[in-house]
């Protein structure tokens, strides 16, 4: 006589009843199912943190130069030159600038010394010459004068044009002081619109 085997009796659901998980293994299973969602959700969660902070970081630092309200001295980047249009010259001194930014337009407030040959070539390579000047005119606007705390002093030797281009280039305001006329200034205000 053969003695057979008892056969466990399905579950309801067809699969084999199988015999309870033992304490240690049900921790360790939701153990890793913890650790698996804190490293889903978790890792994601703090580069989103981190980037926030530094975007906040990077954010203060750019309010505190547009506060600061000056001129920052040395040289715009390429980019911000070549955006604005304006060709600074190699030699140039005392050279400074401010950018401000809105929804409708963008500045770039340049001031800096240079020679007559260098002034020629500056506007030049902007797209018109020294005899476009017109002498006694300073052509940079007050609001812009103000912004960067420009002061032209009437008894100066001021002559100035506004070169304007077909849009998206830019308009500049040009203002240069002859006072001596081997070394002049020039004042510079490019407007583009995004």
């Amino acid at each position: 006589m053969t003695s057979a085997i008892p056969r466990q009796s399905p579950s309801p659901d067809g699969r084999e009843d199988r015999p309870p998980e033992s304490r240690r293994r049900v921790i360790v299973r939701r153990t890793l199912t913890a650790l698996i969602i804190v490293l889903l959700i978790g890792i994601p969660a703090g580069y989103l943190v981190i980037s926030a902070e530094q975007s906040r970081d990077s954010g203060r630092n750019k309010e505190r130069e547009a506060s600061a309200g000056g001129l920052t001295v040395g040289w715009p980047s390429q980019v911000q030159r070549r955006i604005y249009q304006l060709p600074i010259p190699l030699m140039a001194q005392n050279l400074a600038y401010y950018e401000t930014n809105n929804w409708k337009t963008s500045r770039m407030h340049v001031r800096f010394a240079t020679t007559p040959a260098d002034l020629d070539t500056f506007l030049k390579e902007v797209g018109t010459s020294t005899s476009a000047l017109k002498e006694g005119e300073v052509t940079i606007r007050e609001n812009d004068r103000e912004t960067v705390g420009w002061v032209f002093m009437p008894h100066r030797k001021w002559a100035g044009l506004v070169h304007r281009q077909k849009e998206p280039l830019p308009t500049l305001d040009i203002t240069v002081d002859r006072t001596i006329p081997e070394r002049p200034w020039v004042y510079a205000v490019s407007t583009a619109s995004p």
